[in-house]
């Protein structure tokens, strides 16, 4: 399903506004000081970046409050302001007077909270007048809270909610559009973006297909709770007005920051790679390679990517020219060379995929790149298998450092890898991808059973 009307555009906006505003204000307050300027600048954007990301300074939806909105502005600026403090303690040099720091931060402060105010206000208006920037809802359950929520959805237009109907299995009136066993089709047909579900409405195994439905189709789903229960520990819990509504957690990769940290160290971290490593060792291998066999140096194949786009993951070729190569390899498989054994040993027949990162088609870490064979097969075998393609598929991962790589030779085997890689999706951090590189670099010299 096609989703989202440019709102994934606004964040982006946002922070791109915010960056032009430091950058420009630098060049007005500093620039009689050019030697270090550009250096100040980098400082003070990864400083804004880094701030941003542990005060969710960019994470404002459309039922956010302008004093929650305020309060974000308010701390931004606090750790902003020491940190740029911090800068000229070091580097004392670059200012003039305590005075041009202050006119800096305060026309910072004035002109970022006053495109974020204009933002906010005109993306209201906007909803409100024109219809723009809408997103298409339904509610599960006929309580009063769910008729609440509805009535803040036909009333509070700025919030940019187009509610389609209940669903009910519980009760019969004009209101509700459908049985519960309806909504896969209703919710592809009239392409809604959120379901409310009132969390009494649904049995446990009900529950349970509708957020395998909703991952599989990308639709967020939340839950309206009663006065009397309790809500559970893997719930967020946000405020429409008063109204308390229950979400799943979304994956951290679905932050733009953390995109952008996860993408910044790909990049880094590929091109060290490609300029260190990769320089002598293509020509070695190359030689290698030629040297037991005819063919190219690298084979490329067909794999699916991001969203299922195809891209060409790049490996040094560890095999005879065959017309099988979209074959699984097995133990002792006669079409690997000798070389090629020895590479897929040590796993340097993937170093290749570091250009696949800088290119932007792969990650470091995240769910291996299958055969479209196998990605077509076990889409339709196990459940939540789409979850691995909603992020950049990586050179190692999560499944790999636990043990499951290479050959498939029975349907668990996926299972398991995919419960890993849907782990590792929903519960990423930083930190747990140095941890897989690091695993992966002692599995490289412990050797793995499956590396062949």
């Amino acid at each position: 399903m096609s989703k989202g009307r440019y709102s994934k555009y606004i964040r982006p906006i946002s922070i791109a506004l915010d960056f032009l505003v430091l950058t420009v204000l630098v060049k007005i307050f500093l620039n009689d000081f050019a030697q270090k300027t550009n250096l100040f600048i980098v400082y003070q954007l990864f400083s804004w970046t880094v701030i941003a990301y542990f005060t969710a300074f960019y994470e404002v939806y459309r039922f956010t409050k302008p004093a929650e909105i305020l309060s974000k502005l308010v701390k931004q600026f606090i750790l902003f302001t020491l940190v740029v403090i911090a800068y000229f303690s070091v580097v004392r040099e670059i200012i003039t007077s305590f005075r041009t720091l202050l006119y800096f931060i305060g026309f910072a402060f004035l002109y970022i909270t006053l495109f974020k105010g204009l933002l906010f206000y005109y993306l209201k208006k906007y909803r409100i007048i024109l219809g723009g920037n809408y997103r298409n809802a339904i509610i599960i359950g006929y309580s009063e809270s769910a008729k609440n929520l509805q009535n803040l959805f036909d009333t509070r237009h700025d919030y940019g909610y187009r509610f389609k109907g209940f669903f009910s299995d519980k009760i019969t009136n004009d209101s509700i559009v459908g049985k519960v066993h309806e909504i896969e089709d209703f919710v592809i047909k009239n392409k809604i973006d959120d379901i409310y579900c009132v969390l009494k409405e649904l049995d446990e195994e009900q529950m349970k297909k509708l957020v395998e439905f909703a991952d599989y189709h990308q639709c967020t789903i939340k839950f309206i709770p009663e006065a009397d229960e309790i809500y559970s520990k893997n719930l967020v819990v946000d405020y429409y007005e008063f109204f308390p509504i229950l979400s799943l957690k979304r994956s951290p990769l679905n932050e733009l920051l953390n995109k952008a940290v996860k993408r910044s160290f790909d990049v880094f971290f590929s091109f060290l790679i490609i300029v260190l490593i990769l320089s002598w060792l293509i020509p070695l291998i190359a030689i290698l390679i030629k040297l037991e066999s005819k063919g190219p140096i690298f084979f490329k194949q067909g794999r699916p990517g991001l969203n299922q786009d195809e891209f060409f993951c790049y490996k040094f070729r560890s095999m005879r020219l065959n017309s099988k190569t979209e074959e699984m390899t097995t133990k002792n498989d006669p079409r690997v060379t000798q070389i090629g054994s020895f590479l897929r040993r040590t796993s340097l027949d993937e170093m290749p995929q570091f250009f696949n990162v800088l290119f932007g088609d792969m990650s470091i870490v995240g769910p291996r790149p299958h055969l479209w064979s196998h990605n077509n097969e076990y889409q339709k075998k196990i459940k939540k298998y789409n979850v691995r393609l909603h992020v950049r598929p990586g050179i190692t991962g999560l499944a790999q450092v636990k043990g499951y790589r290479g050959e498939i030779e029975t349907d668990d085997e996926m299972v398991n890898r995919i419960k890993f890689d849907v782990f590792y999706i929903e519960n990423w951090s930083f930190f747990l991808d140095i941890k897989i590189i690091a695993l992966t670099v002692i599995n490289i010299f412990k050797g793995q059973e499956k590396a062949y």
